[in-house]
C-alpha cells in the first residue's frame, strides 16, 4: 500500500509522514531529502544537475545515504534547503528523481511525502493526503527548524509557494482525489491518528 502526503513547505509533511510510517510499520519515502542530497552533491562537485540526479545513489531509511555517505544532518542546513529549491524546477532533475522514487514504491508498504507524490510519482496511491497549514504557522515551524526570524521565513516562503505552484513541471497542487487536512494548531499525534484511521478505512473497503 502507498500513502501519498503532499503539501507546501512547513505544513508538517515530513514529521507526519515519518511518524505515520513508524505507526503503521511502513517504509518512509522522503522526497525532499533526495533533492537536498542532489543539491549537496552539486555543491561539493558542480556539474549538470540532471545527470547528477540520475547517477547518484540515494538510500533512505533511518539515515540518508548519498553514494554510501551519511548526509542526514548535512542536507538539513539552510544551504541544503535553498539548493534543493533551485534544482527542483529543473525538469531533468525531477524526471531522474521521480524514476528513482517510483522504483522504490514498486514493492512493500510506503508513506511518501513531497509536493508531487499523489499527482506524479504515485498517482495510483491507495490514499492521498494534501496537508496544509496557515502561512503564519508554516513560517513559524520552518523558522524554528532554521533558527531564523519567522517573518523573514514567511517572505521566502511566499516566493517558494509561488514558484512551486507555477512551475511547468510537477506543480504543487492537490490530487483530485486527495483528502485535504489542515494541521494548524493541531498536535502531530492528532493528525497522525486521523490518517491511521483513514488507512484502516481504505484497507477495510479493499477486503
Amino acid at each position: 500500500m502507498v500513502v501519498a502526503i503532499d503539501g507546501p513547505a512547513g505544513a508538517g509533511k515530513s514529521s507526519v509522514a515519518r511518524a505515520l510510517a513508524r505507526e503503521l510499520g511502513f517504509s518512509f519515502l522522503d522526497s525532499g531529502a533526495m533533492y537536498r542530497a542532489v543539491a549537496l552533491s552539486l555543491a561539493a562537485k558542480p556539474g549538470p544537475a540532471a545527470e547528477r540526479a540520475r547517477d547518484v545513489t540515494i538510500e533512505l531509511g533511518d539515515r540518508v545515504l548519498l553514494d554510501g555517505q551519511d548526509v542526514s544532518d548535512a542536507i538539513r542546513s539552510r544551504e541544503g534547503s535553498e539548493g534543493a529549491s533551485r534544482i527542483a524546477s529543473d525538469p531533468g532533475v525531477r524526471a531522474a528523481l521521480v524514476a528513482k522514487q517510483r522504483e522504490m514504491l514498486k514493492s512493500g508498504d510506503w508513506v511518501g511525502e513531497g509536493r508531487d507524490i499523489g499527482t506524479v510519482v504515485a498517482p495510483h496511491a491507495e490514499l492521498k493526503i494534501y496537508l496544509t497549514a496557515s502561512p503564519e504557522e508554516r513560517a513559524r515551524r520552518r523558522a524554528g527548524d532554521l533558527g531564523a526570524d519567522w517573518r523573514v521565513v514567511m517572505k521566502d516562503q511566499a516566493l517558494r509557494d509561488r514558484q512551486d505552484s507555477e512551475r511547468e513541471h510537477s506543480p504543487l497542487r492537490a490530487a483530485p482525489d486527495a483528502i485535504e487536512l489542515d494541521s494548524t494548531d493541531r498536535p502531530l499525534e492528532d493528525v497522525v491518528s486521523q490518517i491511521v484511521g483513514l488507512v484502516r478505512d481504505v484497507r477495510d473497503r479493499s477486503r
